[in-house]
């Protein structure tokens, strides 16, 4: 089992043994793991407590990368830092703008030169709970994934030894690096810790529909709103749910999982984009996209894989019309029955997922203004 591969195992494992205390858990999750602690790449120091808002659940952290204070600082300096492309134009943050809900309002993201991306990039917010990142899900965890931009091409275009030999060139990294790590040794695996490190921190939650769904605050919604939601949780109507998720104690809205949805189909009803099919070799996974999660969806505009629908009310009345014909469409797609009023509602029940921010997701500087 690859490394990648026991973070996930490591997710499951700390729900299974969340009531298993302090060091037997440690121990515990390395012996399901097969985990090496002490590494190199591991974070020094007591582990920081990322506090979950209301309506998620409790962060998966993996055994060999627990975040400390030091590490998440080095991991925001690092997400805003240009020097990590090969041009030194763009940072993580150029594509994931806090503003925009750490999601890109263009309709594909700008690499270095100007080069166009492939694919719409999605938010970032509650990323540390996907099992699968990327819209193809080739990514394993937030480790495996921070990796990918820096050295493609159409993104950052810069070799991970670049980019850490300019790291090691910045007299202010190696006191970071000591905080994180223990010492100033700057490597690609210790980048990579850091900055999935800071993501997990990338937490939205206490929105109104969470003080409505998980506190009782009926007040929280307005009559659209909660009409709306009926709408999306009706498996005859919006039949949302069924791939949005909402629990009983917490609400991810996605199922972490795959599907056909009919966008991005062209003239001869064939997926223009292979989505997971890339990944998996399978017939079955044309065309189909990781689900997105709805948290924050009306600050992250355009939407869906390749970003072509503009609005909230574009993505509803898409749905609405039943997704494009085509082989491999996902059989929950033709279900949906909406009005024209419940897909007003179900626009309004969306804006009341917007959550609060988290407190830390602004750019380091802006710490030093204030």
């Amino acid at each position: 089992m690859n490394l990648s591969s026991r973070l996930v195992v490591c997710g499951f494992a700390m729900r299974r043994l969340s009531r298993v205390g302090g060091s037997l858990l440690l121990a515990a999750l390395a012996s399901v793991c097969g985990c090496k602690q002490g590494s190199s790449a591991r974070p020094t120091g007591p582990a920081a407590a990322i506090v979950a808002p209301l309506g998620l659940p409790p962060v998966p952290i993996p055994v060999d990368n627990p975040p400390t204070a030091s590490s998440i600082v080095l991991g925001r300096r690092l997400f805003y830092d240009a020097n990590l492309s090969k041009d030194k134009s763009i940072s993580c943050s150029s594509c994931h703008d806090p503003q925009r809900g750490f999601a890109d309002p263009r309709e594909r993201s700008l690499g270095v030169g100007g080069a166009t991306g492939l694919r719409h990039a999605p938010s970032l917010l509650n990323a540390a709970y996907l099992p699968l990142l990327f819209w193809d899900g080739r990514a394993r965890s937030l480790e495996a994934q921070v990796g990918v931009p820096m050295a493609d091409p159409l993104e950052m275009n810069q070799a991970h030894e670049a980019a850490v030999a300019k790291l090691r060139r910045d007299p202010s990294y190696k006191t970071l690096f000591r905080n994180a790590f223990g010492s100033d040794e700057i490597s690609m695996k210790r980048v990579e810790n850091a900055l999935a490190s800071f993501e997990r921190t990338l937490l939205s939650g206490n929105s109104a529909f969470d003080r409505y769904k998980y506190q009782g605050r009926k007040d929280a919604l307005s009559a659209a709103q909660i009409r709306g939601l009926a709408a999306f949780e009706d498996p005859l109507r919006g039949n949302c749910a069924s791939c949005h998720t909402i629990g009983r104690k917490y609400a991810l809205f996605t199922d972490g999982e795959f599907h056909n949805t009919g966008e991005g189909v062209g003239d001869n009803e064939q997926p223009l984009d292979p989505g997971r099919y890339r990944v998996t070799g399978l017939d079955k996974d044309r065309g189909s996209f990781l689900t997105p999660s709805l948290r924050d969806v009306a600050l992250t505009a355009p939407y869906m894989h390749d970003g072509k629908l503009k609005t909230l009310k574009d993505v509803v009345d898409f749905y609405a019309g039943k997704g494009n014909s085509n082989p491999y469409l996902d059989d929950r797609i033709a279900r949906i029955e909406l009005s024209g009023q419940e897909r007003s509602d179900l626009v309004e029940f969306l804006k009341s997922l917007t959550g609060l921010m988290p407190s830390n997701a602004e750019p380091p500087e802006k710490d030093q203004s204030q």
